[in-house]
């Protein structure tokens, strides 16, 4: 999922994508709308204002401040008192204009939650820890092409560097060095626009599927990172793209996203509603272990009923969050995953939304910044809300299915527009 993460909403039902076009007049288009605001009408918005919320601005600012548009946004946010909480309101409010966002003439959407779990493991496999985390194997191969060449019933690609392969414009025939690619065999991610191969007798064929990859095909040219106790845990792992592993003397590796499989993803909660296993309104990462823990013979059915596979690389194992899509640290309760066609990576995001608690429903309002995407963020009213590290941030985020609210907080002056 492009350098990020597949958020615990994968194991939901996952969002419809939907495909607009650029927003003109009061921003609206074909299916997603932004309505211009007022910072009065965002809910408690003078009471939610947190120096975290400045804080991921200023992070996002490493990407940014490059930018003209955000360029003196970023200066300004670099001098001010994070925990003079009334001047930072002040400077949003004079920085930027809100955008309530809807889509289909919806207001509110599906907010799920995502966070870096931990692991148990080794360096060596031993008894104890059999399982591996692989790095991407060397045989993995990335097609980038257009949408009118994807849409094509054959193309010709050839090597770009690395595991990367480019397509030769206007060939239908292979030469020497080249390759013959079918697009119609393979998944082609809309927002990518990547396929994920291998090559076998002058073609490029779709990469093995999850089934396929357990049963130990393509990983004898994969590195294996570490070793780990669980494999329940290190679907859950790949599910969130990242993650943290304690090794035996105590160390800790950081495991992030580095590729995946090119097999879109397929939701083992849905796999489990769809055959009687459970209600739907029951679904959620405890329950989802519950299930596993009740049916032990039945897990790897369960697993490989989503083909998606997740290769990984190492991280700095320091204590900020795990790297997002913006290629920034995330920010746990601050960091959002979103769709980028719609909200812009680094912009800052309003949300209303509400805990995933049992009993009456207690608000959650709070400024936020958009620095992740996922593969089952698809939409403008969608985000994932990254909880941040460790078991309590797990508890919240396997529960977290609300109905939510987006406001895009954009460089006043400017008009946000739909990229699909």
């Amino acid at each position: 999922m492009l350098k990020t993460f597949l958020p615990l909403s994968a194991l939901l039902l996952l969002a419809a994508c939907s495909t607009v076009s650029p927003p003109s007049g009061s921003s609206a288009s074909s299916n997603v709308r932004y309505q211009q605001a007022r910072f009065s009408d965002l809910p408690d918005w003078g009471n939610s204002m947190a120096s975290q919320s400045l804080e991921g601005l200023r992070i996002s600012c490493r990407t940014l401040q490059g930018r003209p548009a955000w360029k003196d946004i970023c200066a300004e946010a670099a001098s001010l008192d994070a925990a003079n909480l009334p001047t930072v309101t002040r400077f949003y409010e004079t920085r930027f204009t809100p955008w309530q966002i809807s889509e289909q003439g919806k207001d509110s959407g599906l907010i799920t939650g995502y966070f870096e779990p931990l692991l148990a493991g080794g360096v060596q496999q031993s008894a104890q820890t059999p399982y591996p985390v692989y790095g991407v194997p060397a045989d993995l191969r990335v097609l980038d092409a257009s949408a009118a060449q994807l849409g094509a019933e054959v193309v010709v690609a050839k090597p770009a560097g690395g595991n990367r392969l480019q397509v030769v414009p206007g060939k239908t025939r292979a030469d020497a060095g080249e390759l013959l690619v079918y697009p119609k065999e393979f998944v082609i991610d809309s927002r990518t626009r990547a396929l994920k191969g291998r090559i076998e007798q002058g073609r490029l064929r779709p990469y093995y599927t999850r089934a396929e990859i357990n049963a130990g095909k393509g990983v004898n040219t994969a590195p294996v990172l570490a070793w780990v106790e669980n494999d329940t845990e290190l679907f859950f792992l790949q599910v969130q793209g990242s993650g943290r592993i304690q090794l035996e003397d105590g160390r800790y590796l950081r495991a992030g996203y580095a590729e995946q499989n090119g097999h879109g993803y397929k939701s083992i909660g849905r796999w489990l509603v769809d055959n009687g296993q459970m209600k739907l309104s029951d679904v959620s990462m405890q329950s989802i272990k519950e299930w596993i823990a009740a049916n032990p013979g039945r897990k790897d059915e369960l697993f490989n009923a989503n083909p998606s596979y997740v290769f990984f690389k190492t991280l700095p194992a320091d204590d900020n969050g795990p790297l997002g899509a913006l290629g920034v640290p995330l920010l746990g309760g601050y960091s959002i995953a979103v769709d980028p066609r719609y909200i812009p990576l680094g912009a800052p995001v309003y949300l209303s939304t509400t805990w995933p608690l049992d009993g009456p429903a207690k608000p959650l309002n709070r400024l936020v910044n958009a620095q992740d995407t996922g593969g089952a963020i698809r939409g403008g009213v969608r985000a994932d809300f990254f909880f941040g590290f460790g078991t309590e941030a797990g508890l919240y985020a396997g529960r977290m299915k609300q109905s939510g609210r987006l406001w895009l907080l954009w460089p006043r002056g400017l008009q946000p527009q739909a990229n699909p």
